[in-house]
């Protein structure tokens, strides 16, 4: 079974006439969990009471749903709904949203296409985790058309974007908060889970804008999140990739976090990359680190992203400025087509697989 008991991943679903609630996906249906556990917690329209409560009720939660779904058949049926019978919704009320630049292959790609002949990594690239904050009221459940954004495109020129573009990423949700002034614990302790996220980026908006103080309106439009949240624990952990040089004592790994995880980017149905989350040069851990080592509080529903996932070789570039070369050599598609950046009516969908779970799938169209 795709979706079986060794997943179970967790997501905001509604029928007609009904109030969303929380509920987990196994195969081709939704377990509505407040009858079946008889636990309140789970009739609110998001996840972010459950999550409050911490790694121990997570862990037992899990558990208990696996025995009820394998040892009490009869019961777990009469609160298992179809999927085509329900409508999924945004599964967390986003506190904050911080998106990282994670992958050493993306960004010396980027590097490449905007500073040929030099360095393609900045000097503190390899030092810290690099990241800015974004706009936790534009992150939208997949499904949800995104409009091509409008902005500055150079002096005194103002238009649509020309430069609309992708980002396959994986986001991490936060489940346990942290108080103003201290940093955060151990990785597992405060984070829940995973989901897909693809953060659209307007390029030639940001080419414009983004000197000296980074990514502004040309990511703020819209980012897409899949409607399924899966569990941490569920997840195949792998060494992360070697370091050089060693970081500062903050980020220095205390556990293996690196995830093996492999993603397929759709382009109108289809693939046009495969990025492996497992080439990422930073692990969640040190993301996690970093962003609170200043003090900076972590809120019940926090969501950080790794940035673009890059892979060394051509066909597991997770961005179209990438897979293109800003443009210098368009992908042809199997209809004849051929794309440098996405036009209006396109849908991207980006799915993964981890081992012998699916992540499930977050998907957009441009309107």
């Amino acid at each position: 079974m795709t979706f079986g008991v060794d997943n179970l991943p967790y997501g905001v679903f509604s029928r007609p006439g009904e109030s969303p609630r929380v509920g987990v996906r196994y195969g081709d249906h939704v377990l509505d969990l407040a009858p079946a556990l008889h636990d309140e917690v789970f009739a609110a329209p998001t996840l972010n009471p459950f999550m409050a409560r911490g790694r121990t009720a997570w862990r037992d939660t899990r558990a208990l749903i696996r025995n009820k779904l394998t040892d009490d058949a009869s019961m777990t049926e009469r609160h298992l709904i179809p999927l085509e019978q329900v409508r999924l919704h945004l599964p967390f009320q986003v506190a904050d949203y911080v998106d990282f630049y994670c992958s050493i292959d993306h960004a010396s790609n980027i590097g490449q296409i905007f500073r040929p002949g030099t360095e393609p990594l900045q000097p503190n690239w390899r030092h810290l985790p690099v990241g800015y904050h974004g706009r936790a009221g534009t992150v939208v459940v997949s499904g949800t058309p995104v409009r091509r954004p409008q902005g500055q495109l150079g002096p005194g020129a103002f238009g649509p974007c020309a430069k609309l573009d992708i980002e396959a990423e994986l986001g991490f949700v936060v489940g346990v908060p942290t108080a103003l002034g201290s940093p955060a614990g151990a990785f597992e302790e405060h984070v829940f889970g995973v989901t897909l996220v693809n953060d659209w980026s307007a390029r030639d908006i940001q080419a414009w804008e983004y000197v000296p103080l980074g990514p502004f309106l040309g990511k703020s439009f819209a980012t897409s999140i899949s409607p399924w949240i899966t569990p941490l624990e569920a997840l195949p952990r792998i060494p992360g990739r070697p370091q050089d040089p060693e970081p500062v004592g903050y980020l220095r790994r205390q556990d293996d976090w690196g995830l093996d995880i492999s993603l397929e980017i759709l382009l109108n149905g289809e693939v046009v990359s495969r990025p492996p989350y497992s080439s990422m040069y930073w692990t969640p851990d040190q993301m996690l680190a970093h962003m609170t080592v200043n003090g900076a509080s972590l809120r019940t529903g926090d969501l950080f992203a790794s940035g673009t996932i890059s892979g060394p070789a051509p066909g597991e570039r997770g961005s179209l400025i990438e897979l293109t070369w800003n443009g210098s050599d368009p992908l042809k598609l199997p209809s004849g087509e051929t794309r440098s950046f996405l036009e209006d009516g396109d849908t991207v969908t980006i799915r993964a697989t981890a081992g012998d779970l699916t992540l499930g799938e977050v998907s957009g169209t441009i309107v």
